[in-house]
């Protein structure tokens, strides 16, 4: 796949701006566990997904995390070009889950592009919008959810993105997701285990039966 057919609103922009955006493009392969976009210590510039799995999370002053969203093949991260759209003022870090291959679009050529072009200004305002729709999500699934609701749901959630009942994780790679501690979510993992829905071993979580996990989300 290349930029041109995969950014979605490539054909709705003019001449100048397509090559403004092909000579200024970033073209970017990291490893897993690479930190693209370290809050608002720079601004790295608007991020496409061209294949792979990334991260967006936030740090609590205690130094705990919590995913706020991922991004996976064609999508589109905003926050990492947080300096134009200078309402944002809390720090969104983006790492690499998976080895990944990006594009990045320079901040300062976004901006210049959007302003100029409504289709690509409503774009904007889409995407924006979708993130936040995803972080009200998660502060409902905090607020109103028990943590092992929250834990069945992720567990069925990674389930789907590895297309396995087998996930190769820690129990601090879960708790880092869910903005919980290590120790609570190896109490949780063990009950779970106790009640026949998974199995552990070091650094491996096999789901053994799926419709408990369904209908402890489901309660």
């Amino acid at each position: 796949m290349t930029f041109e057919t995969t950014f979605p609103v490539w054909n709705k922009l003019n001449s100048s701006q397509q090559s403004k955006l092909l000579n200024t493009l970033i073209t970017r392969k990291v490893e897993k566990g690479t930190i693209i976009h370290n809050g608002m210590m720079h601004c790295t510039g608007l991020i496409l997904v061209k294949s792979g799995q990334l991260r967006a999370y936030m740090i609590s002053p205690e130094g705990r995390e919590i995913t706020l969203y991922r991004l996976f093949d064609y999508d589109m991260c905003l926050f990492s070009g947080y300096c134009i759209m200078r309402s944002i003022e809390f720090e969104v870090i983006v790492e690499a889950e998976k080895d990944t291959e990006l594009w990045v679009i320079p901040s300062e050529i976004y901006k210049s592009i959007m302003d100029e072009s409504a289709d690509v200004a409503n774009f904007t305002n889409e995407i924006m919008g979708t993130r936040f729709t995803n972080v009200m999500w998660l502060i409902e699934q905090i607020m109103w959810k028990s943590l092992d609701k929250r834990l069945a749901a992720f567990l069925i959630e990674e389930t789907k993105i590895e297309e396995s009942n087998k996930l190769n994780t820690t129990h601090e790679n879960i708790a880092n997701h869910l903005g919980s501690h290590r120790e609570v979510i190896t109490r949780m993992l063990r009950h779970f285990q106790n009640e026949g829905i998974v199995k552990l071993s070091r650094g491996l979580i096999e789901i053994v039966d799926e419709d408990k996990l369904y209908s402890l989300v489901d309660e």
